[in-house]
């Protein structure tokens, strides 16, 4: 008998996963994803979250989105050096001082840059406090693994943890290898499009929706996923056309600014010839000639 699809998990009853994010960054390794995350933040309804490497923002910007969407009272941390790593590329303060410029107004009401290293903020959160857990700090074996037991004591009993780029495997990735050990000890489920995202239910008292999610049947699974990439491409397309078409009117007013400027510099250069032929002819003009003659004689070499 071909099995039913499972109806106890709708991804529509949570709308928000329709909406366009308002920050999209390079990289764009985390684009395709952002829908879910609004979809989760509206299904966890959580206290606290936390992010382990939050680089330019893609990420955390649309958990805080969600967030001030749902009129939630939602405290956010986002925990990075924002010194980079052999992984992501070395960078200056430039980039936390741009994401402070777009966040700070926005989500400062709720929401911290912490500019520390993940073990060093773990020392300052309680233990059961945090509901959702994003980890993608360095992504070898060794540090993602240190990171997730590092923090698991802090999870709550409705935490989420979510692992990015359980896909990849070249230069010196781990994260897939320990995403496939938590699945033998924890509810998992892994998205297999973009560079993947792994989801664990670490608490053991999940809301229903995210029970429902994580024991959805493979066919509701794999019809999820091609509804979170559809939304994600639609989102990357839009932000593609927008940034394009912003690229084109800053092109636009460079060129009319040139051609202002060069209309300018041409007007001048047609007042400069007229006032010099009403000079080149003024009777001053005629009287002066023999002195400029003289003049030319001096001006001529011995």
């Amino acid at each position: 008998m071909k099995p039913q699809p499972d109806q106890s998990f709708n991804p529509l009853d949570h709308p928000v996963i329709l909406d366009m994010p308002h920050r999209i960054t390079e990289p764009s390794s985390w684009h395709e994803h952002i829908p879910f995350a609004f979809m989760l933040v509206d299904m966890l309804q959580p206290n606290v979250i936390v992010e382990l490497g939050t680089y330019t923002g893609n990420s955390y910007c649309a958990f805080c989105q969600a967030v001030e969407t749902l009129r939630l009272s939602t405290t956010c941390y986002a925990v990075d050096t924002w010194e980079g790593d052999f992984h992501g590329g070395y960078y200056g303060p430039e980039v936390l001082a741009e994401l402070r410029a777009y966040h700070d107004p926005l989500y400062g009401h709720f929401s911290r840059l912490v500019q520390s290293t993940f073990d060093d903020a773990a020392a300052h959160f309680a233990e059961n406090s945090v509901d959702l857990l994003h980890i993608d700090g360095l992504h070898t074996y060794s540090a993602v693994k240190n990171d997730f037991e590092k923090w698991l004591p802090k999870m709550s009993d409705r935490g989420v943890i979510l692992l990015h780029d359980v896909n990849v495997r070249e230069r010196d990735f781990g994260v897939w290898k320990l995403y496939d050990e938590l699945q033998h000890q924890f509810p998992t489920r892994h998205f297999r499009f973009g560079h993947g995202l792994g989801i664990i239910g670490s608490g053991n008292r999940l809301p229903d929706p995210l029970n429902h999610l994580l024991k959805s049947s493979e066919e509701a699974w794999v019809a999820l996923e091609k509804l979170l990439f559809a939304l994600g491409n639609r989102m990357c397309t839009v932000h593609e056309v927008r940034t394009a078409s912003e690229n084109l009117a800053k092109a636009q007013a460079a060129h009319e600014s040139t051609l202002q400027e060069l209309t300018r510099l041409a007007t001048a250069h047609d007042i400069l010839n007229k006032e010099l032929q009403q000079l080149q002819s003024s009777r001053s003009w005629r009287i002066t000639a023999p002195l400029r003659a003289i003049w030319r004689l001096f001006e001529k070499p011995g």
